[in-house]
C-alpha cells in the first residue's frame, strides 16, 4: 500500500486542477514507481476476489466454449483464473479482448483496464475500441489513468506503446500532471524514446501546457523523422501559429522529409483562412512536385484555398484537372461558385453532379442557400429551402441561418415566426448562431419586444454576440437609454463590452444625428483602455452620411486621419456617398485615385459608390466607365447606374440597361422599377399624350407591390402633366405610406395652386398641421474656389444686396428674350406682383446668380438643392444659361439638370 499511496495523492491533485491551464514548468524528476514487476507477475497476483488456487489443470479446457457459459462477474473471474492456470502465454489477442469485454459487460472496469495494460500487444486501434466499449457501458475514461497510476505504483514497467497511448489520453483529458510525471521519469531513466512517443509528448505539451514546450521537444530531437515533422507542423496549425508552421514546413523540405497529405491539406486550409494566396500557390507547387494532387483531400483543399482567396478561375482549373471527384469535391466547387456570385454556374455544377450519379447532401444545399443569401437573391433562398425539403432534406442550423438572413432582407416577419417555430420544434435553439439570427431578425423587424423575449430565453447561450445584437437593435432604433441599461446588465453578468458593443452605439448615435454624442463615445472607448479602430471611426463617418449630415461626416473623416487610422472599403463608400450628396466632384475624384492606389477599386461596394458619386456629381461618362470595369455586377450596381441615367432623363438608355440586367439573370427589385419608371417618363418611349395611362399600366403589371418611391414618381409625373385626378390617388397612397414626408404634401400644394384651388391648399396645410408635418428648411448651395456658399429660405446672405441687384438686371434681360415668371408656382393667395417677388427669393436662383457673379466666365455653375426645383426656377435657369452663355448644373431633390444654351437635359420633364 505504501507504493500506491503517492499515486493516490496525485489523483486527488489532478482532479482538483483538471480545468486549470498550467503555466510553463520544467519537468520534475518524479519516479512513476519503485520496484520493477513484470506483467506476468502482476497477472498472477491480480486480486480477483475469488479463490482459484484450488483449480487444477484440465485437458478439457476450451476458452471459447467456456466463454459461452459466462453469465455473471463471478463466472468471468473463474474463466480468468482457469485461463491463467491453463494457458502458457497471452499471445492470443482475441482471447484477451473477449475477457476484457466480459469484465466490462459486468462493470468491473478496473480488472478490464488492468488486463488491457498488461495482457496483450496493444495498438491505437485496439485502444480506441477499448475506450469506446468502456464508455458505452458507463465506465469513466479517467478511471483508466487511475489504474495506470496504480500499476505504476506496483512497479510495473511499460513499453513505449503503452506510454504513447497514456500520453494521448492525458492530452485528450487535459490531464497535465500525469503526463508531466511520465516525461520526468523518462528523462530520469534515460528512456530511448521512439518517434511515436516523441510525437505523443509534443501533442501532450501542445494541448496541456504551452506550444513552446512542444516545439522544444521537437527541437531537442537528434533525428527528426517525417512523423515528427508532420506532428509539430499540425500542432502549430491547430494553435493558429501560422508563421511558425510555414517556417517548419520550409525546414521540413530542407531535411528531405515529406509532408503527409493531411498536413498539406491543413496548410492549405490556413492559407484560406488568413488570405495567404502566394504561400498557397507555393504549396500547390509542392503538391505537384510530389504528385499529391491525386489525393482528394488535398485537391479539395486547393479548391477552397483558391476560392477563399478570390481566384475562382484557379479553383475551377483544379476541379477540372481532378480525375476523381467525391462529394466533398462537388460541394467545394459549388460553394466556390455560389460564394462569388456565379449562381447559375453553381446550379449547372449541381446538375453535372447529379448526372455523375453523386447524391448531394445537406452541405450541398447549404452552399446554395448561403451563396444566394450572400448575393441578395433572397427570394431564391426561400425557393431552395422548399426544394431541399421536397427531396427529403431537413434544414439544419446552417440552413436556418441563411434563411433567416433572407427573411430579414425581404421583411417577411410572418414567415420568420414560422421559422422560429421550426427551430423550437426541432431543438435547433441549442445553436448560438441560430438564436442570435432569430434575435437579429426581430430587431430588424422593429419587434424589440419579441427580440427581448428571445434574448431572455437564451440564458446560458447569451454570448457577447447576442448582447451586442440587442444593444445594436436598441441603438439603431434610437432607444439609447435602453441600450445603455442593457450594457450595464451585460457588465453585471461578467461580460465586458468589446469594440463591437461600442461601435454599435457610435453608429446609432451618428445615424440619429447625435454626432457630438457619437464622438464622445469614441473618447469613452479610449478611456476604457481600448483603441478605437477603423470600424469605430467608419461607424461615425457612415452614420452621419446616412443621416444626410455630409459636411459633419467629412469633418469626422478628417479627425480619423489625424488619429492615423487608415480607411477601409466601407469608409471610402461612405465618403463617396458624402461627395455624391454634396456633388463634390473633385473630392470624389481624389477618393477614386486613392481607391485605385490602395487596391480598393476591386471592391464592388466601393465601385458602386463611385458610380453613385459620379452620377450625382454630373459626370455620367465616368460613372459608366467604372460600371464597365466591374466584373461581378450586383443588383445594387445595376440599380445605381440605371438610376443615374434616369435622373438625366435618358429613357432609352434606361430601358436598354434594364434589358441587359435581365439578360444577366439579375432579378430587379422596387428600386429598379422606380428607376425605369422615372427614366421612361422623360422620353418618347411611352408617348407624351398617353404617358400616365402607360405608367399606370406599368405599375399594375409590376411583379412587386408599388412602394412609396414608385407612387412618388407617379405623383411627380402628375404634376408635370397636370393630371389632378390621378395625383389625388397617388397622394392618398403616399400620405398612408409616408405620413411624415413633407415633400409629398408640398407637391400637392403646388398642384392645387396651379389650378387656383385655394380651398384644397388650405386643406392640405391643415392636414400637415394636424399630423405634425413641417416643411424642412429649403436650401441651395454653390461651391466657389472650394468654399461652399449656402442659401437658406428665410435667412440673409452677407452679399445679399449684390445678388439681388444682379438678379433684377438678369431677369430684365431674360424677359426681353421671352421669360415670363410662372406665378402659379407660389401657393399663396396673393396678387401676381407679390408672387413675382417671392419667386426672386427662391434659393436656387440666388445660388446660380452668386455663381455667375463670383466664378470665372468659362467655369460651369454647379448648384445643389435639397428639394425639387419649381417650374419657374427651371425656366429661369434655361434663360440664365442663354443670356450669360454659361453651363449650369443643378441637382435637385429628384434628378439632375444640365442647362445649356437655353435648354435642359431633362427635356422639361422632371
Amino acid at each position: 500500500m505504501d507504493r500506491v499511496a503517492p499515486f493516490q495523492r496525485y489523483f486527488t491533485l489532478s482532479q482538483s486542477q483538471n480545468s486549470i491551464k498550467p503555466k510553463k514548468v520544467s519537468p520534475a524528476s518524479v519516479a512513476l514507481g519503485p520496484a520493477l514487476i513484470s506483467p506476468a507477475t502482476l497477472l498472477s497476483n491480480l486480486s480477483l476476489s475469488y479463490s482459484w488456487s484450488h483449480l487444477s489443470p484440465s485437458p478439457a479446457f476450451h476458452f471459447s466454449d467456456d466463454l459461452k457459459e459466462v453469465n455473471s462477474l463471478e463466472s468471468v473471474k473463474v474463466l480468468h483464473a482457469r485461463l491463467l492456470k491453463m494457458s502458457n502465454s497471452w499471445s492470443s489477442d482475441s482471447m484477451t479482448k473477449s475477457l476484457i469485454s466480459s469484465y466490462v459487460k459486468f462493470n468491473d472496469f478496473r480488472a478490464a483496464t488492468m488486463i488491457f495494460f498488461v495482457g496483450f500487444a496493444r495498438n491505437y486501434v485496439f485502444w480506441s475500441s477499448f475506450l469506446d466499449e468502456l464508455q458505452s457501458c458507463g465506465g469513466q475514461t479517467r478511471r483508466v489513468l487511475e489504474v495506470f497510476g496504480e500499476l505504476c505504483g506496483k512497479g510495473v514497467v511499460f513499453d513505449s506503446k503503452v506510454l504513447t497511448l497514456v500520453l494521448k489520453m492525458c492530452a485528450s483529458l487535459m490531464d497535465p500532471w500525469l503526463g508531466l510525471q511520465i516525461h520526468a521519469d523518462l528523462v530520469k531513466k534515460g528512456f530511448d524514446l521512439d518517434v511515436h512517443l516523441k510525437c505523443a509528448l509534443m501533442n501532450f505539451y501542445g494541448r496541456c501546457w504551452e506550444l513552446e514546450s512542444a516545439n522544444q521537444v521537437f527541437n531537442e530531437m537528434v533525428e527528426k523523422k517525417e512523423l515528427a515533422w508532420n506532428e509539430v507542423i499540425m500542432l502549430n496549425l491547430r494553435n493558429e501559429r501560422w508563421e511558425k508552421a510555414m517556417e517548419l514546413f520550409r525546414g521540413m523540405q530542407f531535411s528531405c522529409a515529406k509532408a503527409y497529405a493531411s498536413t498539406v491539406a491543413k496548410l492549405l486550409h490556413c492559407c484560406s483562412k488568413v488570405g495567404a494566396l502566394e504561400e498557397g500557390k507555393q504549396i500547390h507547387g509542392y503538391v505537384l512536385k510530389f504528385a499529391l494532387e491525386s489525393d482528394l483531400l488535398v485537391s479539395n483543399s486547393l479548391i477552397n484555398m483558391y476560392s477563399r482567396n478570390n481566384t475562382l478561375e484557379l479553383a475551377r482549373r483544379v476541379f477540372g484537372l481532378m480525375q476523381d471527384h467525391n462529394l466533398s469535391s462537388w460541394n467545394s466547387i459549388i460553394s466556390a461558385y455560389a460564394t462569388h456570385g456565379y449562381l447559375n454556374d453553381a446550379w449547372n455544377v449541381l446538375k453535372e453532379m447529379e448526372s455523375s450519379d453523386v447524391k448531394h447532401d445537406i452541405i450541398t444545399w447549404n452552399c446554395l442557400l448561403s451563396g444566394h443569401a450572400l448575393h441578395g437573391s433572397h427570394k431564391a433562398v426561400l425557393k431552395i429551402l422548399r426544394r431541399m425539403q421536397v427531396v427529403g432534406f431537413r434544414p439544419n442550423s446552417s440552413s436556418i441561418t441563411s434563411v433567416l438572413q433572407a427573411v430579414i432582407e425581404l421583411g417577411i416577419l410572418k414567415f420568420g415566426r414560422e421559422i422560429h417555430g421550426y427551430v423550437t420544434r426541432n431543438e435547433l435553439d441549442f445553436d448560438a448562431y441560430v438564436v442570435t439570427s432569430l434575435l437579429d431578425m426581430y430587431v430588424k423587424h422593429n419587434d424589440i419586444g419579441k427580440a427581448k423575449a428571445v434574448f431572455s430565453c437564451m440564458k446560458n447561450k447569451r454570448n457577447i454576440v447576442a448582447w451586442n445584437t440587442l444593444i445594436s437593435g436598441y441603438s439603431f432604433k434610437g432607444l439609447f437609454d435602453d441600450a445603455r441599461k442593457l450594457m450595464n446588465e451585460m457588465e453585471e453578468e461578467g461580460i465586458t463590452p468589446d469594440l463591437v458593443t461600442w461601435n454599435s452605439l457610435i453608429s446609432g448615435y451618428s445615424m440619429w444625428g447625435k454626432g457630438d454624442d457619437a464622438l464622445g463615445l469614441i473618447h469613452q472607448v479610449k478611456s476604457s483602455g481600448m483603441s478605437p479602430n477603423v470600424v469605430s471611426w467608419t461607424a461615425l463617418v457612415s452614420g452621419s452620411s446616412q443621416n444626410g449630415s455630409y459636411r459633419e461626416s467629412l469633418e469626422f473623416f478628417s479627425q480619423m486621419q489625424r488619429e492615423g487610422i487608415r480607411p477601409n472599403s466601407v469608409t471610402l463608400s461612405s465618403l463617396l456617398r458624402n461627395c455624391g450628396g454634396l456633388s463634390l466632384l473633385q473630392k470624389g475624384k481624389e477618393i477614386h485615385s486613392f481607391s485605385i492606389k490602395n487596391g480598393f477599386i476591386e471592391d464592388v461596394f466601393v465601385a458602386t459608390a463611385l458610380i453613385d458619386m459620379y452620377c450625382k456629381s454630373g459626370n455620367l461618362k465616368a460613372a459608366y466607365e467604372v460600371f464597365e470595369r466591374i466584373e461581378n455586377k450586383t443588383l445594387a450596381t445595376w440599380n445605381c447606374l440605371i438610376m443615374g441615367f434616369a435622373i438625366y432623363g435618358l429613357g432609352k438608355e434606361v430601358v436598354s440597361l434594364f434589358e441587359q440586367m435581365l439578360g444577366a439573370d439579375i432579378i430587379p427589385d422596387a428600386i429598379t422599377f422606380t428607376a425605369v419608371l422615372s427614366g421612361s417618363k422623360n422620353s418618347d418611349l411611352l408617348g407624351r399624350a398617353g404617358y400616365l395611362d402607360e405608367a399606370w399600366d406599368f405599375m399594375q403589371s409590376m411583379p412587386l407591390k408599388p412602394d412609396a418611391t414608385i407612387w412618388g414618381a407617379l405623383l411627380g409625373s402628375c404634376r408635370i402633366h397636370k393630371n389632378i385626378q390621378l395625383a389625388g390617388i397617388a397622394s392618398k397612397k403616399l400620405f398612408e405610406l409616408e405620413p411624415y414626408n413633407s415633400a409629398n404634401y408640398v407637391l400637392m400644394l403646388n398642384l392645387y395652386a396651379m389650378f387656383d384651388r385655394w380651398g384644397d391648399v388650405e386643406r392640405i396645410k391643415d392636414l400637415m398641421s394636424d399630423i405634425g408635418v413641417k416643411n424642412g428648411q429649403v436650401w441651395s448651395w454653390v461651391e466657389i474656389d472650394q468654399i461652399i456658399h449656402v442659401f437658406c429660405a428665410g435667412e440673409n446672405h452677407p452679399d445679399e444686396g449684390e445678388i439681388y441687384y444682379e438678379l433684377y438686371h438678369l431677369v430684365s434681360e431674360m424677359k426681353k428674350l421671352g421669360y415670363k415668371p410662372d406665378v402659379k408656382c407660389v401657393y399663396q393667395n396673393i396678387d401676381d406682383s407679390e408672387k413675382e417677388k417671392v419667386l426672386l427669393s427662391h434659393t436656387e436662383k440666388l445660388a446660380i446668380t452668386y455663381g455667375l457673379i463670383k466664378s470665372r466666365s468659362i467655369t460651369p455653375i454647379r448648384v445643389i438643392k435639397n428639394s425639387r426645383i419649381c417650374p419657374d426656377c427651371h425656366t429661369a435657369a434655361k434663360y440664365m444659361s442663354l443670356v450669360k452663355n454659361r453651363e449650369i448644373f443643378l441637382r435637385d431633390g429628384s434628378r439632375f439638370h444640365h442647362f445649356s444654351e437655353g435648354k435642359c437635359s431633362c427635356n422639361d420633364c422632371w
